[in-house]
């Protein structure tokens, strides 16, 4: 998990807490939302990482 993922998750974490704890709807929402965003990231990276991995590979082989 990158950084700016990790981020983005923990950020959505506390958010979420906190408009729990002061039933802040928009705040536990926007909470919801960032931890989705890091989520997304995360898989936007790991098939960044995979298709990279299979260029790498097959220029390898030539």
């Amino acid at each position: 998990m990158s950084i700016d993922s990790k981020e983005d998750m923990i950020k959505g974490k506390t958010n979420q807490a906190v408009g729990k704890v002061t039933n802040d709807d928009k705040k536990e929402l926007k909470g919801k939302i960032q931890e989705k965003v890091a989520q997304a990231k995360e898989k936007g990276e790991d098939v960044i990482d995979k298709v990279a991995k299979k260029v790498n590979k097959k220029n390898d082989s030539k």
